[in-house]
């Protein structure tokens, strides 16, 4: 697969990536995982481990698998006792039928769905699920809605938002057996500070030229002073972790 530019702009970013970014919705874990037939989890592009933590304290064992050698370094430091080895979904290091489930964390969209598809399933074990979980802001709120509209695209751009997340992973699970989608609500506790540096861990922030990206940082700063539910101390980030789910082909 081409490597894409906003998929390779982690990296340099991991130790922020693993401060600010959310961890997921304990429910929509389980969700995926009582669809399951067991409890081996392969989490693919996992990132500093946001996703493996929470399926580890939803009773998972988890193997992940993450192309970015700082991430990686990351995951590993924050989560020792987790196997944890460079991969990536179109050649997963691993054997077959070695799961019963894998999933990823705001991460299927970088994959070549036509090459990790086939992969996918060859990692999975009879009646295994697939499922992707996606963090995004819940813009029915109010502020949240300006907040979107003030960050641009950069910061929170395309499945950032439920009605975008729905059209977006529509067709994702092509090859597999009876695709589910389902929203379970979630929050972060932030800071307008806090905030300020997660949304700067985005992919689209992080590829801008520095001036550019600063501006958009201000810019979002300056929204969150003038609003009173983000003006001062600490506000929960409204928010939804989107799932799609579907089963191996028999």
């Amino acid at each position: 697969m081409e490597e894409l530019p906003h998929a390779s702009s982690f990296g340099a970013a991991a130790a922020a990536y693993a401060e600010h970014r959310p961890d997921y919705a304990q429910d929509a874990v389980r969700w995926v995982l009582d669809a399951a037939p067991g409890i081996r989890v392969l989490d693919l592009g996992a990132g500093t481990g946001k996703l493996t933590a929470t399926l580890v304290a939803a009773g998972a064992d988890v193997t992940a698998v993450e192309p970015d050698p700082a991430m990686l370094a990351e995951l590993r430091r924050t989560l020792p006792q987790i196997r944890a080895l460079p991969g990536n979904a179109e050649v997963i290091p691993l054997p077959d039928a070695t799961f019963d489930a894998v999933v990823s964390g705001n991460a299927m969209h970088w994959f070549d769905m036509a090459v990790a598809g086939p992969e996918i399933t060859r990692v999975l074990a009879p009646g295994g699920v697939l499922a992707g979980l996606w963090n995004v802001v819940d813009d029915r709120v109010d502020w949240v809605a300006g907040l979107a509209k003030v960050s641009g695209s950069a910061a929170i751009g395309p499945r950032d938002t439920p009605d975008a997340w729905r059209a977006e992973t529509a067709g994702m699970a092509s090859g597999f057996v009876a695709p589910e989608q389902a929203e379970f609500p979630h929050g972060q506790r932030r800071t307008a500070d806090s905030l300020v540096a997660t949304l700067g861990t985005r992919a689209g922030m992080l590829v801008m030229p520095d001036e550019e990206r600063q501006a958009a940082l201000g810019r979002i700063r300056a929204f969150l002073a003038s609003r009173p539910e983000t003006a001062d101390g600490e506000f929960t980030l409204p928010m939804l972790t989107c799932v799609l789910r579907a089963h191996r082909p028999a």
